[in-house]
């Protein structure tokens, strides 16, 4: 997760909207296509898979099929990586615990295993 708000941040998000992404479905940071993404996203890195027939249907109204699979394609992506990282224990570099503790930890967020 920190890795992901480092690479928010340096790709333009604002910090503020990243610190409200909890709260993502209410916060007005947020517009009605990245709230459904959201959602897709959490539900196809649920397991069991919670990508519902109307689920994939809101999705199709405001993503097109070529960004479906590419958001499919990180969520999986980030699936593995996360499993792999959280099995193995491996250390966060600076840059992602610095994020995480400026930008997540008021969510919750530590480095816990991760640390340096």
């Amino acid at each position: 997760m920190a890795h992901t708000a480092g690479a928010s941040l340096r790709l333009g998000v604002d910090e503020a909207k990243l610190a409200a992404v909890w709260e993502y479905r209410t916060s007005p940071l947020y517009t009605e296509r990245e709230r459904v993404a959201l959602d897709f996203a959490i539900a196809a890195a649920s397991q069991p898979n919670g990508v519902t027939d109307e689920l994939f249907t809101e999705v199709k109204r405001h993503w097109s099929e070529g960004e479906i699979v590419e958001i499919t394609a990180v969520v999986s992506l980030f699936g593995f990586m996360n499993r792999w990282n959280d099995t193995m224990a491996t250390p966060l570099e600076e840059e992602p615990i610095e994020v995480g503790e400026r930008v997540l930890a008021a969510s919750g967020w530590t480095a816990g295993k991760h640390g340096t």
